[in-house]
């Protein structure tokens, strides 16, 4: 093949999964919204509450027109997909109504909660958070949800949990099953396929990009960059690492030589390729597809956003979103999709025995970096379907 270079065997290793932080978002503040953008966001509102469905747009419209300043603590679907807004206070509820969207009040504001979060990191940060898996802002519980495995009672863990606790009824503690860890994986251009490291592990691809300078990138986890590995598929050079991030983020990116056909799709594993058409925000009650190398194409919706993830030695990675798709070894970096529209990149997932936990009768529990920040640090843009 013109522009490859054979470099052997398959490689065999370790695959891990990465997810990366949310972009900011370009909020614009309730009392500057002008009448065109009101009567835009309640056509928003109402293309969602008509058609009963999920648009990933949908959402983030609504959030960035009512503003950051606003009561607003978040927004999910239900289960009969309808979008709720969860916010702190009346006067906030009503402008949700006059917009179209369903208000839902919850008790703190999304300031408290947020302070209550950042307490958190930094504490995890500064000395560990022992054994507790992942906390973030709940927009259905209107709380900080944290979460702990069963039976987790070492020093250390019960330290963060007192501090987590501390906060009274702005933290909700959840006990899970399963252990948390990078999936990698010990064997061994679409986004979901395998990609080989020189340093014997294996990984999935997110998203093939171009830089501003036009440099010729695909995206994926930043434990799978970490140290600055080359990158070979099926026995032919990709290219070398070009930016990492991890942890605190879980993103990185990987040049690509002259020769390979990046394309705007995603591998179906069976579903055909899936065209990538654009980005969103994460959205809890989402639908949301992954493609890996170890499990193919997965789906479940999405739970909750801004996840800080505690993968242990002290590898916090935060701005994570949490969803129920399996993730096992082998998917890490891999793509995140809702739709046509590119969500993330997967980062990690709780395991038992190596597998996904619905194969143990439970709920999955996986964690993706959301796609807008990668692009962000990396300056660059994904490349789209023809």
């Amino acid at each position: 093949m013109s522009g490859r270079f054979r470099v052997g065997a398959a490689l065999a290793g370790v695959v891990v999964l990465t997810a990366g932080g949310l972009a900011a978002a370009n909020w614009a503040t309730a009392d500057t919204r002008t009448k065109t953008t009101q009567k835009t966001a309640q056509k928003t509102a109402q293309k969602g509450s008509q058609k009963q469905t999920e648009d990933p747009l949908v959402a983030e419209t609504l959030e960035s027109q009512l503003g950051s300043d606003s009561g607003v603590v978040g927004s999910y679907y239900d289960d009969s997909g309808k979008l709720i807004v969860a916010v702190s206070d009346a006067a906030t509820a009503e402008l949700v109504r006059q917009i179209g969207a369903i208000p839902r009040l919850v008790r703190f504001t999304a300031r408290q909660l947020n302070a209550v979060q950042s307490e958190l990191n930094k504490v995890a940060m500064a000395s560990s958070a022992g054994k507790v898996r992942s906390w973030y802002i709940d927009p259905v519980t209107g709380t900080v949800v944290v979460s702990v495995p069963k039976g987790a009672h070492d020093s250390i863990t019960n330290r963060f949990l007192s501090r987590a606790v501390a906060n009274g009824e702005r933290v909700t503690i959840r006990q899970v099953t399963g252990t948390i860890r990078l999936t990698a994986d010990d064997f061994s251009l679409r986004g979901g396929v395998q990609v080989d490291k020189n340093t014997g592990y294996v990984c999935s691809l997110g998203f093939n990009a171009r830089t501003r300078k036009g440099n010729r990138i695909f995206l994926t986890a930043g434990h799978c960059t970490a140290g600055k590995p080359s990158f070979s598929r099926n026995g032919y050079v990709l290219g070398n690492t070009y930016t990492s991030s991890f942890p605190g983020n879980d993103f990185g990116s990987v040049g690509v030589i002259e020769g390979w056909d990046q394309q705007g799709y995603v591998e179906g594993w069976g579903a055909g390729n899936i065209a990538v058409k654009g980005l969103a925000d994460a959205t809890v009650g989402s639908t949301l597809c992954k493609s890996g190398k170890s499990t193919g194409w997965t789906c479940g919706r999405i739970v909750a956003r801004n996840v800080t993830v505690n993968y242990g030695n002290n590898r916090i990675v935060r701005g994570l979103f949490q969803h129920t798709a399996c993730v096992e070894a082998g998917d890490s970096g891999g793509a995140n999709m809702t739709g046509n529209y590119a969500q993330g990149i997967t980062s990690g997932a709780a395991l038992i025995n190596g597998q996904c936990l619905e194969k143990s009768g439970q709920t999955n529990e996986s964690y993706s970096q959301p796609i807008a920040e990668v692009l962000q640090s990396t300056e660059s843009r994904l490349i789209l379907a023809n």
